[in-house]
């Protein structure tokens, strides 16, 4: 019987594969229930118009070959059955050829849905899935011994998010510099969950604290990644209580589910066969064709990881980024500047035809975002609502700069059933209103003494206009419409 020593990683791949199913299954489902909405053929931004103004390679994707909303949703659906494969460990069952079909299958249906998601498959943990699913590809199934060099190449990987995200913040914002980062992060991240007003209260002492601890994890941990055993448990031990942290604190999608994923890689099955009592019946030798393959994956990565070194040690550095349409080996990090306010936009309609300073306004509540004061923020991740994230990066700035916010507030007017399955609530039950506008608020978490008299969360106060009113009527944005192709 093959022992942990003999095959010090089965027991890894074993965890490490199982969880990765976890998050792609998070994944597709997130897809399946959004993208007729965002992306599909009456979407906020129709794949039909991307696919139009770009080519294959720059956005290589099965949906070349067809972008209807069925099609779309059968290519869901089949991520969805081979997640489960993969989470109840069918995938690597029957043998290597079964194996690396199902990642390989996994890997390229997501890459077709992020290559065509446009803004709203934007997101880092987005590439992070795809770099994961293509090196596990390669590391085989339960009958075969998992190659160390994956093993490895997946600690690079988690070396580069947690490095990445170290080295953007000391080159960042300058109150990871003063420590004072965390007397705001709590309040104006993207979707706080209710422990988030909590944290936001804590001392000051304990803020400055924790951003020493993120410094020592993002910047010194990372580097004991490929230590002696002990040093790489204690490194993998660390990273994992780090982003236990966030999870509490925020809501930050599957990015810090997925990074616990990548720690499992820090540990062999020497540690991991203590608390799991499991092990190989029968390995089959390792082939020379399978070796090969191997060390044409790790060349592979390491001429594609020049990119990204250069981009870490450049003062320039940007950080969630692919320097390939495949998103093999991209470039990490996150929060390297933390905004001192909270902006929110309100998006409001009424039905009086003509508006006046007496017309009632009706709020349009999100399912995840910030809305109504008195409202608890929600627990959703890892679940990604990728609406509400795009509306916290909106209210930063110009709606010019995120024009599908036109096409939503268009087809809220027509009472479109797909967009108004995105929002938590309908204010207009028996008809689509005449008016949509947005209005800019200025949120902050209420005092201890302002949430036990109200049972508030929040306080806001309006900030400006962010949309006009808007109506079917005005020949301008009909204009608009007809010139964006909506």
């Amino acid at each position: 019987m093959a022992t942990a020593d003999t095959v010090p990683y089965w027991l890894t791949r074993f965890c490490f594969q199982r969880l990765l199913g976890v998050i792609y299954l998070i994944a597709f489902l997130v897809t399946l229930h959004q993208f007729k909405a965002l992306i599909g053929e009456q979407g906020l931004v129709p794949v039909r118009l991307f696919l139009g103004r770009t080519k294959f390679w720059d956005a290589p994707s099965l949906f070349w070959m067809g972008h209807s909303d069925r099609f779309m949703t059968v290519i869901a659906w089949a991520g969805v059955i081979l997640s489960l494969a993969a989470v109840t460990g069918l995938s690597d069952s029957f043998g290597m050829f079964v194996s690396v079909t199902i990642w390989f299958l996994l890997w390229l249906i997501y890459l077709s849905f992020v290559n065509v998601g446009q803004v709203f498959y934007s997101f880092g943990w987005e590439i992070l899935l795809l770099e994961a699913g293509f090196l596990t590809i390669f590391l085989g199934s339960s009958d075969t011994s998992p190659p160390q060099a994956i093993v490895w190449l997946l600690r690079w990987l988690l070396f580069r998010v947690m490095f990445g995200a170290g080295l953007i913040k000391l080159r960042g914002d300058s109150c990871w510099r003063d420590l004072t980062c965390m007397f705001y992060h709590y309040e104006t991240q993207p979707l706080p969950n209710p422990l988030s007003w909590y944290f936001h209260r804590l001392p000051p002492l304990v803020h400055k604290a924790s951003v020493l601890f993120t410094h020592f994890v993002e910047l010194v941990v990372p580097w004991g990644f490929y230590g002696p055993r002990f040093i790489s448990y204690s490194a993998g031990i660390l990273t994992i209580l780090f982003h236990f942290t966030l999870i509490l604190s925020g809501n930050l999608s599957w990015l810090n589910y997925l990074t616990l994923t990548l720690c499992i890689p820090c540990f062999d099955d020497a540690f991991l066969s203590r608390f799991i009592p499991l092990s190989p019946l029968e390995i089959a030798p390792f082939s020379i064709v399978r070796q090969g393959v191997v060390m044409a994956v790790t060349i592979l990565v390491c001429v594609l990881s020049i990119r990204p070194i250069m981009n870490m040690i450049s003062p320039y550095q940007i950080m969630n980024t692919s320097f390939d349409a495949l998103h093999l080996v991209n470039t990490y990090g996150a929060f390297g500047s933390i905004t001192r306010e909270r902006m929110e936009i309100i998006l409001e309609g009424t039905n009086d035809e003509s508006l006046t300073t007496d017309t009632q306004w009706k709020e349009y509540e999100f399912k995840a975002k910030p809305g109504r004061v008195g409202r608890m923020p929600p627990i959703v991740a890892p679940y990604h609502y990728r609406l509400d994230w795009l509306m916290w990066f909106a209210a930063m700035s110009d709606y010019r700069f995120y024009p599908w916010i036109l096409n939503l507030a268009a087809k809220l007017l027509r009472g479109d059933q797909q967009a108004l399955g995105l929002l938590k609530a309908n204010p207009f039950l028996e008809s689509p209103p005449r008016h949509i506008r947005a209005e800019l608020y200025h949120y902050q978490f209420t005092t201890p003494m302002e949430k036990k008299k109200t049972g508030q969360w929040w306080k806001r106060t309006r900030a400006s206009q962010y949309l006009p009113p808007l109506s079917l009527d005005n020949p301008h944005f009909q204009g608009i419409l007809t010139e964006q192709g909506w």
